[in-house]
């Protein structure tokens, strides 16, 4: 957090066109020269509903999203059910405003929309008295008639952006070459008329605040802002995937929707089908007639998986599978973030698991994990899972664009050719001996593979356990040397993660205190680790992406070097600290819990703050965390 960072929030309702106005800002910021990170929030609701998004903006990296913000752009909620006070859900209308005061800084800039937020309703919030003690600067605008004025209602929160730029001195150049490349002439031109009034309207303000535009020049290097679901996207293109079948459900929705757009871009199929069995089960039938295929799903959809991932771990049939975590259980809030599916993600399905699963903890690790993810299961037969929240799915933040200038990968793995067949092991039977109990793959553990339609590559695929050409046996020696060969394969993708170096680390190698994390906070943690070593501690991090099979050499070697180790998690029952315990269990009075599980994803000062309550023996000042001590304690 710098004097020199603007984190701008636009609030209104599901429906006001937050998500793709923010975007844009977000964009042309990028395209000035800045480092730009977003976080979004709304309602599980088509329309209506108190929505957010922030746009952090610095010249330094913007790692994650800031501690609270500097700039509110309330549209209020032209989608309200009900604009009473005395109203169930209160006065929804209002909410853009007044609920999100709290997060504002000291000497922050409040717009809001006089067209549709009414003053006496501004009155009920004492806004004025508020606005005095935290030395906030109010600018009321009528946003909805200027917008009328040159086209639709909708047009607001464009004319806000023109009320942003006069008030920081922004330039509007960039938004404006956004707008031409999105819009036709006609929607562009009304836009502009739109922005420029209000531009020129907000430029009568007094302008008593100190907020401007953080100093930037324009890039050297081309930008591309990114979520976490576009890179995943992107990297299955690359690792060659082909195939993808889904059912929607948010937060997976969004990686679904750009393969689906793009596939057909290079010869690929999507398929929308009618539950999240049959999208995993037509994936890994894909999968097994020679295809690259990827399926996915949130929550209670990926739990309908379970069935076809046994499936798939039994008949060793490589699958690339997609778990995107909303808070629960059940239904739970779908557009909230939490790490609750972890153990969900690591154990579902019949019997012993045989799987990989990887998290990634930003874009860049969101696109080299879903290739190492695609490049594991082809190479070694098995299923692997990618795991991230509905956080990382949608946040935006600019990337190197030659960040993505790699090499795609068509090579379909371990399938032998017809050649390699005939001099393949054959049952008595006359079938190819598809699941050889002596692997003769250059991977240890990995049987030849064959796909339909290969001369002398027959075998049955069963879900049953079976002998070597597939037949189903309940032979005591058969199950043993099948199961440990399936299982083993685990500690020879354990050997090439470690070449791979597949863990994130953060801060001084000699410090004295830990902090360890997974998944979407990851680079959170990082940036409060930054703070924490400015305020005289001395700390350092992990980010661990592996979960299955578990870095257990890695992660014992980190915990060796520190006195004590903070686990910071986005979930209720300190999964991933209990997951460290069982693989590496002598660390367990090293480990305490940080924990936030109420919807919103973590601040860097809340770990901040979490890790200093929890060297000096203090109760958190926050009720949004937990901390829970380490064993013993």
């Amino acid at each position: 957090m710098t004097d020199q960072e603007l984190i701008w929030r636009i609030a209104g309702g599901s429906g006001d066109g937050i998500d793709s106005n923010s975007r844009n800002f977000a964009k042309a910021l990028m395209r000035s020269g800045l480092d730009v990170f977003t976080h979004r929030h709304y309602p599980s609701r088509i329309r209506g509903g108190h929505t957010y998004v922030e746009v952090r903006a610095t010249p330094d990296e913007a790692e994650s999203r800031g501690d609270g913000y500097n700039f509110l752009l309330a549209l209020g909620d032209s989608f309200a059910r009900n604009p009473q006070e005395d109203a169930y859900y209160g006065n929804e209308e209002l909410k853009p405003l007044s609920e999100n005061l709290d997060d504002l800084r000291e000497g922050g800039i409040i717009v809001y929309d006089s067209g549709l937020i009414e003053e006496e309703q501004v009155e009920q919030l004492d806004l004025e008295a508020r606005a005095e003690e935290n030395g906030w600067h109010v600018y009321p605008i009528d946003l909805r008639s200027i917008a009328k004025e040159h086209g639709r209602e909708i047009m607001r929160n464009n004319a806000g952006i023109g009320v942003t730029a006069a008030l920081l001195d922004m330039d509007l150049s960039y938004y404006e070459e956004i707008m031409d490349e999105n819009w036709g002439e006609e929607i562009r031109d009304a836009n502009i008329a739109a922005i420029r009034d209000a531009y020129e309207q907000a430029q009568e303000f007094e302008h008593t605040h100190d907020l401007q535009m953080p100093d930037h020049e324009e890039p050297d290097t081309q930008q591309a802002l990114v979520s976490g679901s576009d890179a995943i996207a992107y990297g299955a293109l690359d690792a060659g995937c082909r195939f993808i079948s889904g059912y929607p459900m948010t937060p997976w929705t969004d990686v679904f929707t750009i393969m689906s757009q793009n596939l057909h871009k290079f010869g690929g199929i999507s398929e929308q089908v009618e539950d999240e069995i049959a999208a995993a089960a037509l994936a890994l039938g894909a999968s097994h007639a020679g295809v690259k295929a990827m399926s996915g799903s949130s929550g209670g959809g990926f739990a309908l998986m379970s069935e076809p991932l046994g499936l798939a771990e039994m008949t060793e049939t490589p699958v690339v599978l997609i778990e995107a975590m909303r808070a629960g259980p059940s239904t739970g809030m779908p557009t909230k973030p939490e790490q609750g599916d972890l153990e969900h993600v690591l154990y579902t399905s019949q019997g012993d698991s045989a799987r990989v699963v990887l998290a990634p903890g930003n874009q860049e690790e969101c696109y080299e994990q879903i290739r190492l993810a695609f490049e594991i299961a082809y190479d070694y037969q098995i299923p692997a899972i990618l795991v991230y929240d509905q956080k990382l799915q949608g946040e935006l933040r600019n990337v190197d664009a030659d960040f993505f200038d790699r090499e795609p990968n068509a090579d379909p793995g371990s399938v032998i050719s017809e050649e390699e067949i005939e001099e393949a092991a054959e049952h008595h039977a006359g079938k190819f001996k598809r699941f050889e109990y002596e692997a003769g793959s250059d991977k240890e553990n990995v049987s030849p593979r064959s796909v339909p339609g290969q001369k002398g590559g027959r075998y049955l695929a069963t879900g049953n356990e079976h002998n070597e050409a597939g037949h189903i046996s309940e032979d005591p020696t058969n199950r043993v040397l099948q199961m440990d060969r399936r299982i083993d394969k685990l500690q020879s993708i354990r050997g090439d993660l470690d070449e791979e170096g597949t863990q994130t680390y953060h801060g001084p190698d000699d410090a004295e205190y830990g902090v360890m994390a997974w998944g979407s906070h990851q680079d959170t943690v990082f940036e409060a680790v930054d703070r924490l070593n400015e305020n005289g501690h001395s700390v350092k991090a992990i980010g661990v992406s592996d979960l299955m099979p578990y870095p257990v050499e890695e992660v014992s070697a980190f915990l060796e070097s520190v006195e004590e180790c903070l686990v910071v998690e986005m979930n209720a029952t300190a999964q991933f600290r209990g997951l460290t315990q069982k693989e590496i269990g002598r660390f367990g009075p090293k480990l305490s819990s940080l924990l936030k599980y109420n919807g919103n994803p973590f601040e860097p000062a809340e770990i901040v703050e979490g890790f200093e309550s929890s060297i000096n023996g203090e109760d958190l000042a926050s009720n949004d965390m937990k901390y829970v001590p380490a064993a013993g304690d």
